[in-house]
């Protein structure tokens, strides 16, 4: 059931791009410049961990191998 609403549509190299960048990001909120804006952070991060891209999924774009 959980296959269907998110299917693993990411490559491995990008899941792990999207995690350093959602981490970097809210790394902000905590040093630097300490904006609430580094909690955009959080997106990247989960989609990341999960694997399933919701924007991907809608407009049927899949970068990993099926």
């Amino acid at each position: 059931m959980l296959e269907r609403l998110f299917p693993k549509n990411e490559h491995v190299i990008e899941r792990a791009l999207r995690v350093l960048l959602g981490l970097a990001l809210l790394a902000l909120v905590f040093t630097g410049p300490k904006t609430p804006w580094g909690l955009l952070g959080i997106l990247p991060l989960v989609t990341g961990l999960v694997g399933s891209c919701p924007l991907y999924t809608v407009l049927g774009i899949k970068t990993c191998r099926s």
